[in-house]
């Protein structure tokens, strides 16, 4: 079993920047793609940001500028950088991963969610 866990979120303000941070625990063999997505109140979870194992990172319009993935495979973490925060950006935000185990069997986890609110 593979266990994400997300933390810094918090409250800013506009303008404002935060770091979000992802760690994996458990039976990780490889991580392949990795993302960040974010849900807000009465809104469908969208993809914020992605990056492969292999590739280059992409961004949802909305943040390019802004946002910065990055990953750590020996870590087993990624993070989110973000700057330039707006009220728009408040949502709870997830860290996705797909993981290959010990036997090769490819998985799909979230973590738990984080808060992230940007108000004055």
């Amino acid at each position: 079993q593979v266990q994400l866990v997300e933390s810094g979120g918090g409250l800013v303000q506009p303008g404002g920047s935060l770091r979000l941070s992802c760690v994996g625990s458990g039976d990780i063999f490889r991580i392949e793609d990795t993302a960040w997505y974010r849900q807000a109140v009465g809104k469908e979870r969208e993809l914020v940001a992605s990056i492969p194992a292999r590739g280059m990172a992409s961004y949802a319009d909305s943040v390019k500028g802004r946002f910065t993935i990055s990953r750590d495979d020996a870590k087993n973490a990624q993070w989110l950088q973000m700057n330039s925060l707006s009220p728009e950006d408040t949502a709870v935000y997830y860290c996705n991963a797909k993981i290959i185990n010990g036997i090769g069997l490819v998985y799909e986890y979230w973590g738990q969610g984080t808060q992230v609110t940007v108000s004055s």
